[in-house]
């Protein structure tokens, strides 16, 4: 294996429930999941054509992506197993991991990696080398997290993959488990707390030992089930072995099946702000995977110009809630890619996220203690004493999903922020599909709010509030 160029770890703040580069500066993770069988990273497989992979990571970077939620196997074919048989580390699959941890590197991209892609190994169950038929350890899928053969097949992979990957600062993180299911470990609650405390355990130790240290652990869930089962949130939000906490945002009536582009994004918030007060303090959130799945599922997909508009709003909805970042979405697209107008977004939020200071920011979600003057105009918002993120929308202006845009009148807005402590602010002004700082004030707070006016509002924008000294 050719030697990696160094990327800084990441870790969590010390003060804030944000992210930072182990040498000490703010990182936050824009990016999207991505599958080494989808059209971007296919070129992987066998060297079939390193060079358009290598093509596309440098445009990514150029675009403010910084992070892949990845999959170590996507098992959907059989050809891309990481172990046949189980234990037994396939030599071209390892090979492209190499390459891959190479380019990301060179590109400064890291990745968020959980261990099996739990929804095709679940699906092709009777084909995946881990099956008893197959001469693996496991029966039934309901034994995956708690037969013992099963869990100490999970730690050998994740062993060997962080031996062999994890020196680099490429990897951001580990997920633990791909939507940690109730069903694969006989609906026990106590087995999921165990399974999670063993492998983060074992993990850390394997890690320390090479390194000296370890990357961040989190463990995802889909989030419709933590209705129905919420003990849950109890072990992916709160479990002491764990550093960050990540949960899928999907939802039938909105994200789901959006119907237009602000519900899903304003259920998005509703959801970090759910999350948010469940959180130990300075324990980051994002949703690591979100986007139109019950359309897909159904052999659609969505318009551009209005999967574009769908995907703006959620990232905004998102970051001003609370969340770190934009989220990361699952493309649901034929082919499985995002479109060049999300790229153009996710540039957008990276020119956005440079002007504050993520490493002091203690965010609290404020979106039901804002006043605005008119009832034209949605808002989120998170702030602190000296900071704020917040997002304005209005939402007869958006795209719809028939692909019809309705250019409006401009319109003034007076808002009242709470929570600032009396100060001089600068009131960052973000143009959100232009990616540009469209106006700065300067304003000043004496009394419990502050009072800003924004005298044209054509769609949405974003504001960045930071104290003026």
């Amino acid at each position: 294996m050719s030697e990696i160029p160094t990327l800084p770890w990441i870790t969590v703040a010390p003060a804030a429930p944000y992210f930072l580069t182990e040498n000490g500066q703010p990182w936050t993770p824009i990016g999207q999941n991505d599958a080494i069988t989808w059209p971007d990273l296919a070129g992987l497989f066998q060297r079939c054509d390193l060079a358009a992979v290598e093509g596309h990571l440098a445009w990514l970077a150029a675009h403010g992506v910084n992070c892949l939620r990845l999959m170590l196997e996507y098992c959907q074919t059989e050809h891309r197993y990481l172990e046949r048989p189980v234990g037994r580390f396939q030599p071209h699959m390892v090979r492209l991991w190499d390459d891959l941890f190479a380019l990301c590197a060179k590109y400064g991209l890291r990745v968020l990696l959980t261990p099996f892609d739990t929804y095709w190994m679940g699906r092709r169950w009777r084909y995946h080398p881990y099956q008893q038929a197959q001469g693996g350890p496991g029966t039934t899928r309901a034994q995956w997290l708690r037969c013992p053969q099963m869990r100490a097949a999970i730690k050998n992979r994740l062993s060997f993959a962080a031996e062999r990957w994890g020196g680099s600062g490429v990897l951001f993180a580990w997920d633990l488990w791909n939507e940690l299911p109730p069903a694969k470990a006989n609906h026990h609650a106590a087995g999921l707390a165990e399974f999670i405390q063993d492998v983060s355990r074992h993990l850390r130790m394997v890690e320390t030992r090479c390194f000296g240290r370890a990357h961040l652990q989190t463990v995802s869930v889909f989030g419709p089930i933590l209705r129905t089962n919420p003990a849950l949130g109890d072990l992916v939000f709160r479990h002491p072995d764990l550093d960050f906490a990540t949960s899928h945002f999907y939802d039938a009536a909105t994200i789901s099946r959006p119907q237009n582009a602000l519900d899903p994004a304003l259920h998005a918030a509703e959801l970090v702000r759910q999350v948010l007060a469940q959180l130990p303090a300075n324990r980051p959130f994002f949703d690591s995977e979100h986007g139109p799945l019950d359309t897909f599922k159904g052999g659609r997909q969505l318009p551009e110009a209005f999967d574009d508009e769908y995907f703006r709003c959620m990232q905004w909805a998102h970051l001003a809630a609370g969340g770190v970042g934009g989220g990361l979405r699952w493309p649901y697209r034929y082919p499985h890619v995002l479109t060049h107008g999300m790229r153009a977004a996710q540039r957008s939020l990276a020119g956005f996220i440079e002007l504050l200071n993520w490493a002091q920011f203690q965010r609290h979600n404020l979106t039901a203690q804002m006043h605005l003057s008119t009832s034209a105009v949605r808002c989120v918002a998170c702030g602190d004493g000296y900071q704020a993120v917040v997002w304005l929308v209005r939402p007869e202006a958006l795209t719809t999903r028939a692909g019809r845009y309705r250019p409006l009148a401009t319109l003034a807005v007076d808002l009242l922020l709470p929570g600032l402590r009396p100060g001089h602010y600068h009131v960052y002004i973000w143009d959100t599909k232009a990616g540009r700082i469209r106006d700065q004030l300067l304003l000043q707070l004496e009394s419990k709010q502050l009072e800003v006016l924004i005298p044209t509002l054509e769609v949405d924008v974003a504001l960045a509030i930071k104290p003026a000294s």
